[in-house]
């Protein structure tokens, strides 16, 4: 029979410290008390611990730190959803003894694929890029560092590590949820051509139309923003035929629009139904409480934060692409017909 491979974890796990302790020790860096150093060292060799070769970091420069960027155009006003994952990111991170480090990226930099500061200067050990950024920028970052995972978006490159949303599937329930609550004209809001997020929610909901044999076409598509921009801006033209639910790609998306409706002296959901997708609006209380997708951010920080270590600490995962499921919740937004 093959012998399990030895991890990290398996030693820490033996002496109650960290897998950043172990690695520190393993690698003599600062931060370990000798004789703690030792006691890893000897457990280590006993239990016939395999050094294992990083591709593109020397381990001799661990640092404890994990890099999260942010594209400042998703990060506004500490309100943002960005913020929100960064905060249960940083919190569980820490819970497994590392510590996070925020960097927002400008779109010139972004542009001109110019490197974090924090990859320049060797302050991480591993990176998480929250929200989408360029094909080229991922790519300038995957030339020079090896460990880092996209979140909430994927590229074309299968190589790459990324972990989303069940987009496809949560707003395909969605819209099944809006149809079996009798109503047959909808309409989707948000531009698909923005990010990868909202063009798999619209293929959710194209999906969810197809199969109960409702006719789509370009009026069934509302704009919320210009093409790779996150600033929310819809205009809903004068005059406009309402379709009886509106399916947003966002709950930021679906509070506008309803402020937007209420202007003009439409109510939801009297007049007009409206849900949602995340189950995170800055401002609720402007808001009709939405029927909506919930996301748990704990189950998304969870499941980033242990691939990254892994990948960090050189332990056995689950390479590709990562999926963290929703569910429906149903709330006065969504009319019944």
């Amino acid at each position: 029979m093959q012998k399990k491979k030895i991890r990290l974890s398996d030693i820490a796990e033996q002496l109650n410290v960290s897998t950043v302790t172990v690695s520190k020790a393993l690698t003599n860096k600062d931060g370990v008390g000798e004789s703690l150093r030792k006691q890893i060292k000897d457990l280590a060799e006993m239990m016939g611990y395999k050094t294992k070769k990083t591709s593109g970091q020397d381990k001799s420069k661990i640092t404890g730190n994990i890099g999260i960027i942010i594209p400042s155009r998703y990060f506004k006003n500490n309100n943002s959803y960005y913020w929100y994952l960064f905060n249960h990111l940083s919190t569980e991170l820490l819970h497994n003894n590392f510590y996070s480090i925020m960097e927002l990226i400008e779109d010139n930099d972004e542009k001109n694929c110019t490197l974090p500061r924090m990859i320049q200067d060797n302050k991480i050990d591993g990176l998480i890029i929250l929200g989408q950024v360029q094909n080229d920028y991922v790519q300038t970052i995957h030339s020079h560092f090896d460990n880092f995972i996209l979140l909430d978006f994927y590229t074309d490159n299968p190589a790459l590590d990324s972990v989303t949303i069940d987009n496809f599937y949560c707003s395909y329930l969605i819209t099944k949820t809006a149809i079996q609550n009798g109503h047959k004209n909808l309409c989707f809001v948000g531009n698909y051509k923005a990010t990868t997020s909202i063009r798999d929610r619209y293929m959710g909901f194209l999906k969810a139309l197809l199969e109960e044999g409702i006719k789509t076409g370009s009026s069934d598509v509302l704009m919320d923003r210009k093409d790779f921009s996150a600033e929310i801006e819809i205009k809903l033209p004068e005059n406009i035929k309402l379709p009886s639910v509106y399916i947003c790609n966002c709950d930021e998306t679906a509070a506008q629009l309803i402020a937007l409706l209420k202007s003009r002296g439409i109510k939801v959901p009297e007049d007009v139904s409206v849900t949602g997708f995340d189950n995170y609006v800055a401002n609720p209380k402007d808001s009709v409480p939405l029927t909506t997708v919930s996301i748990k951010p704990e189950d998304i920080a969870v499941i980033t934060s242990d691939l990254i270590i892994k990948k960090i600490s050189g332990e056995p995962y689950i390479k590709g692409h990562h999926i963290v499921s929703g569910t429906i919740i149903e709330r006065d937004s969504l009319r019944r017909i």
